[in-house]
């Protein structure tokens, strides 16, 4: 049992199958055999990003961003872990297999960006690749640190690379303080550190995609403070501040920079072909030519209903022109009441949720209700899939995001009415009512947000740090604050750990 905590934090110093600790360990970084080139250390530092890939991993996403709340559901005979997350089935959380793996999974990326930060600077290159590779170490960190406090608030904050079976037990950062100190800190270390790259690197950061995760970690901090989340409520932080941090760092993405922007069609922005499209400030390296799933991506399938066992066509807008898809396996499901809520003229409903399919000439195959089951998201769709191998990807920063976070942080500016109503402009609505108050602005941003940044993995977390769980989410309205808040450390990490024990 002991091994399994070597196996989360050691991060490949050891084989993920150990059985003991004398086995030979493989990627192994010293200072005999790695950081000695340019090329050592941008390996490092694709290692680091890889975690992001692995499957229980980057699948997660989803059924912790979305599945929980009022939006998804899965399939009646999904995993008995997904049905729990699904359902609230909060009694089994500590034993939960999808939150297992994503906690062990973002430890793995801390202590691989760790080594990054570790060896980088004792190396014996250039201090403008140092700088780079540092960059996107220390934003790595705090993004792995991110997902973790949003979904376990404290957990153990490793600030140098663990190496040691006896560096494993670190008990449990003392407040929410701690932890954002290390993820704020982190994020503006990496935008000092990062340029703006001309042309986006897919699966890779650079100075906005740090300058993006701070502002939607300050306004994580400003918001939860504000509605009086657990443990926000008892930060030294105060709330007007990480609002005024949030609006200054989002921007910073909007003013200072002309890489990324709005698109001006919705689905141009969810054209896999167009990966270094203006909106995608992050976004996951996959794509159908990888030789493993991690590499290309299935995501489309989980979304995508059985059907017809054949290939499907789906109708681009208002345009008379079909493109191809395969069905799929119907595990992250639209719940008819969410898909009830959009106007009936949003774009955002008529354009990205699928309710016709089609044969290759444009017939009609089905419609739902009827032979479609359920109205599926269509943000994730191949045409050139190959079997189940596809280049579809999470979003995990895109700019009109961060442009809903300049909105709900600067309240109602004539700047954040700007931004808000090119999004509704953009998908077929009138402008947001002029002349609200804070409040209620903000209020009218999150719902934004609900149909905007809907089926991409945010959404519980905005219901989170809204201290909405409990209203908006039906299978938990009679749940506890200490229940909904976060979950809780998985007890396989407990079992391995003594100082995380209560």
């Amino acid at each position: 049992m002991k091994n399994r905590i070597v196996i989360s934090l050691l991060a490949g110093t050891l084989a993920l199958g150990a059985c003991n600790l004398d086995e030979t360990p493989y990627g192994f970084y010293s200072e005999d055999n790695f950081f000695k080139t340019a090329a050592d250390a941008e390996a490092a530092v694709m290692y680091a990003y890889g975690t992001l890939n692995y499957l229980e991993y980057s699948r997660t996403i989803f059924f912790l961003g979305d599945m929980a709340s009022e939006t998804m559901t899965t399939k009646s005979d999904a995993s008995a872990d997904n049905q729990d997350l699904n359902n609230w089935k909060v009694g089994n959380f500590k034993t939960n297999g999808s939150l297992e793996n994503f906690f062990k999974y973002a430890f793995i990326g801390v202590n691989r960006a760790n080594a990054v930060i570790k060896k980088v600077p004792d190396a014996g290159f250039s201090q403008e690749q140092k700088d780079l590779f540092l960059g996107e170490a220390y934003f790595l960190r705090a993004w792995n640190y991110f997902n973790l406090v949003r979904n376990f608030g404290l957990v153990p904050l490793h600030k140098s690379v663990v190496e040691t079976v006896d560096q494993t037990s670190t008990a449990l950062a003392p407040d929410m303080d701690a932890m954002y100190d290390l993820i704020l800190s982190d994020c503006r270390r990496a935008a000092e550190l990062l340029p703006v790259y001309e042309t986006p690197k897919i699966g890779r950061a650079d100075r906005v995609a740090a300058q993006a995760l701070a502002a939607k970690a300050y306004l994580y901090v400003a918001s939860a403070k504000e509605h009086g989340v657990k443990l926000y409520r008892d930060m030294h932080r105060d709330a007007t501040v990480m609002y005024d941090s949030a609006a200054y760092f989002a921007g910073e993405v909007i003013e200072n920079q002309s890489v990324y922007g709005f698109e001006s069609s919705l689905l141009d922005i969810y054209d896999v072909e167009k990966a270094r499209g203006k909106e995608h400030i992050f976004i996951m390296a996959m794509d159908r030519s990888g030789s493993s799933e991690g590499q290309y991506s299935k995501i489309s399938k989980m979304f995508i209903p059985y059907i017809d066992g054949a290939t499907l066509y789906l109708k681009q807008g208002d345009k008379d022109e079909y493109i191809p898809t395969h069905d799929g396996w119907g595990e992250y499901q639209t719940t008819v009441a969410f898909y009830n809520t959009f106007d009936a003229s949003d774009k955002r409903k008529t354009e990205l949720i699928v309710d016709k399919v089609y044969k290759a000439d444009g017939t009609l195959l089905g419609e739902y209700p009827g032979k479609i089951p359920y109205p599926f998201c269509r943000k994730y769709i191949d045409p050139k899939f190959e079997g189940d191998k596809t280049s579809t990807r999470p979003f995990l920063l895109r700019f009109s995001d961060v442009a809903l976070i300049y909105a709900e942080a600067a309240g109602p500016t004539a700047k954040a009415y700007e931004l808000v109503n090119f999004i509704r402009s953009r998908a077929g609505l009138g402008d947001m009512k002029p002349n609200l108050g804070k409040d209620e602005f903000r209020r009218e941003i999150l719902k934004e947000r609900t149909f905007e940044l809907a089926f991409e993995g945010d959404h519980v977390y905005d219901l989170r740090r809204w201290n909405r769980i409990t209203i908006d989410v039906p299978e938990a309205a009679e749940l506890s604050e200490d229940q909904v808040t976060f979950y809780p450390i998985p007890q396989a990490e407990i079992n391995l750990n003594g100082s995380l024990r209560p």
